[in-house]
């Protein structure tokens, strides 16, 4: 969560979630599986830090999400979708 405030900032809501898909990411081993890369604080930043200027955190997690779904396949489950009441976790 801190190196996303600090490289993107966003709302601490926006992080947790974020934060928390990404440790749902890396626990599942699909990015080390596909990659041969393991997944790490540098490289997700990194790779968000790809994402048009403009985009806001989720955004840019959901862009890198869409990148690794489009290349691979089976990413979109760990992709952050809002619904009325705030973020939702798609997973």
């Amino acid at each position: 969560m801190t190196a996303l405030e600090r490289e993107f900032g966003g709302e601490e809501p926006q992080r947790k979630v974020v934060a928390r898909q990404a440790r749902d990411l890396a626990d599942s081993g699909k990015v080390e599986a596909d990659r041969g890369d393991e997944l790490t604080v540098e490289t997700v930043v990194g790779n968000m830090a790809d994402a048009p200027e403009d985009s806001d955190l989720v955004e840019r997690w959901n862009w890198w999400l869409g990148s690794l779904e489009t290349a691979y396949g089976g990413y979109e489950r760990f992709t952050v979708r809002f619904v009325d009441d705030g973020p939702d976790v798609n997973a």
